[in-house]
């Protein structure tokens, strides 16, 4: 009787279930991220946006320097508006992928092929990153405000930001609601190309380290292996584009892309577009690794 109710259930009914699997396990997956990666995600961002005379002689300094004034909290400044939005956004982001492949797979019967993946994963990078950039922005300015205060848009010294809200709040008064989505064209430029080479080096991988298998499946270490270089990939094409966009949401005065561009270039050199890929890249692979095992498992558990 069971089996009959299951053969009645209508196929779109089938790829809703599927995309609710893809919302559930992407969140479990955001939130493994965020908890292994936040503190060399803040040394990222500090190396990134921080202003001449440099304050941070490397990621180790900064390490360092974070450490001993503000301890391990401050290794997790800002962890709110991630770990309540990154668990969205991957949600978000493995549902439109998994949406996408099946939109642009063309042989129902097989797998699909590399560029459907690629496509559709830079696809799910350009719908992620509308819900990206405002939680981006949010967790710049929580990251790199200084204890003593904020500089406003009129250069004025205001308060500290006293958590999430009070920054978005505070945002949105002062330059209006586009105000949370400042760097949005920088943020497609980045996730577009990111989450191209994101799914194309995993999946690609993952059918590496099966064909290597006797038994055709997949172990643990296969999954964090693909998952943690997949996160190396993704940089590869995007760091630049990254950096400019940090710098561009912590900047305080009304400026274009350009001209935060070029003012990088006079002030710190071409070098300063990769400044903090080290601690990066040694973010990637660990909260990719771990994004993509809770990833499988919370889909194995709910097959």
């Amino acid at each position: 009787m069971a089996s009959l109710k299951l053969q009645n259930i209508d196929p779109q009914q089938r790829k809703l279930s599927k995309l609710a699997q893809d919302v559930i396990a992407g969140t479990f997956g955001g939130w493994a991220q965020v908890l292994v990666g936040q503190p060399l995600d803040t040394i990222k961002v500090r190396m990134q946006t921080q202003r001449y005379p440099l304050k941070y002689r490397g990621a180790t300094d900064c390490f360092r320097q974070l450490l001993r004034q503000e301890g391990l909290r401050g290794l997790y400044r800002g962890v709110a508006p991630p770990l309540a939005g990154i668990g969205f956004c991957n949600a978000i982001m493995f549902m439109s992928n998994g949406y996408f492949r099946r939109l642009l797979q063309k042989d129902k019967g097989q797998p699909p092929s590399i560029l459907e993946i690629g496509l559709a994963g830079s696809m799910a990078g350009a719908v992620m990153s509308f819900v990206n950039c405002p939680i981006e922005l949010l967790k710049v300015k929580l990251q790199t405000q200084d204890p003593q205060g904020v500089m406003n848009v009129h250069g004025k010294l205001e308060p500290p930001f006293k958590g999430v809200v009070d920054c978005g709040i505070r945002s949105i008064r002062t330059q209006g609601l586009i105000g949370i989505y400042r760097g949005m064209g920088m943020t497609l430029f980045r996730d577009v190309p990111g989450t191209f080479a994101y799914f194309v080096c995993y999946e690609s991988l993952k059918r590496l380290f099966k064909s290597m298998r006797t038994d055709g499946q997949l172990k643990t270490a296969d999954l964090l292996m693909a998952g943690g270089f997949s996160g190396i990939a993704a940089w590869l094409p995007s760091y630049p584009q990254d950096f400019i966009k940090s710098c561009y949401q912590n900047e305080s005065r009304f400026m274009s892309y350009r001209q935060v561009f070029k003012e990088i270039l006079k002030m710190r050199g071409p070098k300063a577009f990769f400044n903090g890929i080290a601690p990066a890249m040694m973010r990637a692979f660990p909260a990719n690794a771990a994004t993509f095992l809770a990833y499988e498992m919370a889909m194995k558990a709910m097959s």
